[in-house]
């Protein structure tokens, strides 16, 4: 209960600084991938690059809000540290129920490989990160076999996947909102196996870095253990990164960590550092 409450207080300083953030890197550019208002990316490339790297995102917003333009604060702090970063939108529940939301990321992902490849931006080496509800699909895009072969998604060049906060398995002990956001986002009968990272989990190449507080007041931290757990036994290669941060709330580490500088935020310099390593 207490999380909860820390939870919800959370959001006013965060809409704050929605509100006031500083001068923007960039104008990034952007690209439609269907007809729907919110499947498009934004594509944000640094002034001054300092890797071959490239970060491809995922937002959350509990699979029913949020959007590029919205997160956009996150590919500035991307292209500040040197990153190209590309940020994915889909289509949000309750109009749309899953799996139109993996669909649109698998699609998304494909066209901004050749979008970049067009560039002729080399994109041997992608990591893919997401928060929340953007960790949950993220995670699926990564290490599902049976999405990758629906949706003819490759993912040779993708060298390392880092989630935020994710709810990887949909546990009986879920929090109420984490139950409400489920509702809303599966048909009634529908098999939610078939849209559980943790159902759907294969081996491959992957490393991962899990980064979840035991403080989160809507995603168990166990959700994080449960994917670790599902990662040894066919042979993924994964860390948990437990958050250090005082301000440790869902919302302050899957998103407001970005509005922080590196050096204020163990959470974002810990994603910096392991993007660096790989």
């Amino acid at each position: 209960m207490i999380d909860y409450i820390r939870e919800n207080l959370s959001y006013y300083p965060l809409f704050y600084r929605l509100l006031f953030t500083g001068k923007k890197e960039l104008t990034p550019e952007r690209v439609d991938f269907g007809n729907d208002k919110e499947q498009y990316f934004l594509y944000y490339e640094p002034s001054q690059q300092v890797s071959e790297k490239i970060i491809i995102w995922v937002h959350g917003g509990g699979w029913n809000a949020g959007n590029p333009k919205q997160f956009d604060y996150v590919g500035q702090c991307m292209v500040k540290a040197g990153y190209r970063f590309v940020s994915l939108g889909y289509r949000l529940s309750t109009k749309y129920k899953y799996p139109a939301q993996i669909e649109d990321v698998c699609t998304g992902f494909k066209t901004a490989i050749k979008f970049l490849q067009d560039k002729g931006i080399d994109t041997s080496r992608i990591v893919v990160s997401g928060p929340s509800a953007g960790a949950h699909l993220s995670s699926i895009l990564c290490y599902s076999k049976k999405a990758q072969e629906q949706y003819k998604v490759d993912i040779s060049n993708v060298i390392g996947y880092v989630g935020f906060g994710g709810p990887y398995s949909f546990r009986n002990d879920a929090t109420w909102t984490m139950r409400t956001l489920l509702k809303m986002l599966f048909t009634k009968g529908y098999d939610r196996k078939e849209g559980e990272p943790w159902s759907l989990m294969t081996g491959n190449h992957i490393p991962m870095l899990l980064i979840h507080s035991r403080h989160d007041g809507i995603v168990n931290f166990e959700c994080a253990e449960d994917f670790a757990g599902k990662a040894e036994v066919v042979g993924n290669k994964c860390d948990i990164y437990e958050v250090e941060d005082k301000k440790n709330t869902h919302s302050w580490y899957t998103a407001g960590c970005f509005f922080l500088e590196r050096e204020k935020s163990k959470t974002l310099d810990k994603f910096l550092s392991y993007i660096e390593s790989l």
